[in-house]
């Protein structure tokens, strides 16, 4: 039923650990099914996609960007005869490291750990910071207590490559990459009319020409598109006139929308607060939760990483209130009570 470029569940590269088959569902079903039963997903519900802590509840989060990014991709891999399920569960996984607040967490978490580098504090940690490169550590190392969800390596190749230099080895994780950019560009257009940061008469009328001028013209251009210059071939691509015009539009949102003063108003308090709780916990280790505090490796170069990357871990797993609530507690003096 499949096209001969689909990745067939049969032909798996396995889990790092071995599980028996289940009689009625295939190994990327099962993947899919771990991803949308554990904490990190969950917590997506509460994490910033692009406006912090949006006055209204029609604005979009971490977790329906997730969704609108899972039900774009199985659309475009049915149309295709690619593997649904597979495509499903990288577009469920893709984000499960993203942190509070967006990419500004993301950017925050970054400098901290350019800064910690300066320092010389801890020679080998880590000194940067991949929300792409951390979603693939949850579904590894952090999920399930430490065990991980055990997922294929398909699945966690496409989480991987979903944005970045790295490429996915199967078309699934490529339909993904680029219906994630599909996803954000037009939801984050939907949001920033809401928020008054953009009218509709200032998106760039080149651009609305080739892909349409509302967000469901220009989802079905962009799919429509991609599953038409991609049928019966190896690759997952757009049309070169669809695709500089999705580009075009993205460019444009970065200038108007995500670097724009409105938009970008609350970030250095975000970002501001993000490394503050990093720095706290790594001068104080003993207080992050035990299922963060990874085991060290031999020696004391090995017990520097796990230090580091155990407050990585935690300040990236966090939602944006538990964070707002964190630093509320550690570094806003409390009312007396008398």
């Amino acid at each position: 039923m499949l096209s001969p470029f689909a990745a067939f569940s049969a032909d798996t590269k396995g889990r790092e650990k071995q599980r028996s088959l289940d009689d009625y569902r295939t190994e990327f079903q099962r993947d899919r099914e771990r991803i949308l039963h554990c904490k990190s997903f969950r917590r997506l519900s509460h994490k910033t996609q692009v406006f912090l802590a949006p006055e209204g509840d029609h604005y979009r989060t971490r977790m329906t960007h997730t969704l609108e990014v899972a039900q774009i991709a199985r659309s475009i891999a049915r149309n295709l005869a690619l593997n649904e399920d597979l495509t499903e569960a990288v577009a469920l996984g893709h984000d499960l490291g993203h942190t509070p607040f967006g990419h500004t967490g993301e950017s925050a978490l970054d400098e901290a750990l350019s800064d910690l580098a300066k320092e010389a504090r801890f020679p080998d940690a880590p000194t940067r910071f991949n929300h792409a490169q951390q979603s693939l550590r949850v579904v590894e190392e952090l999920e399930y207590e430490g065990a991980g969800l055990n997922l294929c390596w398909e699945t966690r190749d496409g989480i991987l490559g979903h944005s970045g230099k790295h490429m996915p080895a199967t078309l699934e994780g490529q339909i993904v990459r680029i219906a994630d950019r599909i996803a954000y560009i037009n939801h984050d257009i939907d949001d920033a009319l809401r928020a008054g940061v953009l009218s509709q008469e200032c998106v760039p009328k080149e651009y609305c020409k080739v892909l349409g001028n509302n967000a469901p013209e220009r989802i079905t251009t962009l799919v429509q598109d991609m599953i038409e210059a991609s049928a019966g071939k190896d690759r997952i691509e757009l049309s070169p006139r669809v695709e500089e015009a999705m580009l075009g539009l993205r460019s444009y949102l970065f200038k108007n929308v995500y670097l724009s003063e409105r938009a970008k108003a609350e970030e250095p308090k975000a970002k501001g607060l993000v490394k503050a709780l990093f720095n706290y916990y790594i001068d104080n280790i003993e207080e992050v939760p035990r299922e963060y505090r990874c085991k060290p490796d031999k020696g004391e170069d090995g017990q520097q990483v796990e230090h580091v990357q155990s407050c990585i871990d935690f300040v990236a797993g966090m939602t944006d209130r538990y964070a707002l609530r964190l630093y509320k507690d550690l570094f806003v003096p409390a009312s007396w009570h008398l």
